[in-house]
């Protein structure tokens, strides 16, 4: 059975209203990406390497531009989803898109600010890629998503979709 965080995180990330079952592998599958880019990031602040988060932001920028091609999507397709016979992850929908996009922004703005000498900034660009990410992957809250729905004058969506958020019932206003 699907929680209500995740089905709130599901809506947030512009997918439909999933039966409980489906949702859960869907929301597992989701989740592949940032398992695998949030060490990632670690490890470019550990190394303070403007290699690693260009490298990222390149990955990432190419996510957004071309959704049907993500790698790590086609990854968890081919080596988790079929195999284990779960439904594959397809294109990523609008608010998702702007969530990575969001992320290759502030990889590309970490790594060109260690290339520059600011390194205050890029601590700065550093600590909200680690708070995003550490909210996305502990919390099931993504950032990018959230704004992308305030972006679009959909706050109360948008607050619908937190995390702590209650689940709409039928006559609620």
């Amino acid at each position: 059975m699907s929680t209500p965080v995740v089905n709130n995180f599901m809506r947030q990330q512009g997918f439909p209203d999933e039966p409980a079952d489906a949702c859960n592998m869907h929301f597992a599958g989701l989740y592949f990406q940032p398992r695998i880019v949030f060490p990632l990031v670690l490890l470019g602040v550990v190394l303070q390497s403007p290699g690693i988060f260009l490298f990222l932001s390149l990955l990432l920028w190419w996510n957004v531009l071309l959704p049907g091609f993500n790698p790590f999507e086609q990854a968890y397709n081919r080596w988790v989803a079929g195999p284990r016979g779960r439904t594959p992850l397809g294109a990523a929908p609008g608010p998702r898109r702007f969530a990575q996009g969001m992320a290759a922004a502030f990889l590309l703005g970490a790594g060109l600010s260690l290339i520059a000498g600011l390194n205050v900034l890029a601590w700065v660009f550093e600590a909200f890629l680690v708070v995003a990410f550490s909210a996305l992957l502990f919390g099931k809250f993504c950032m990018g998503a959230y704004v992308f729905h305030l972006l679009r004058g959909e706050a109360g969506f948008a607050n619908s979709t937190l995390p702590w958020a209650r689940p709409r019932r039928p006559g609620d206003e």
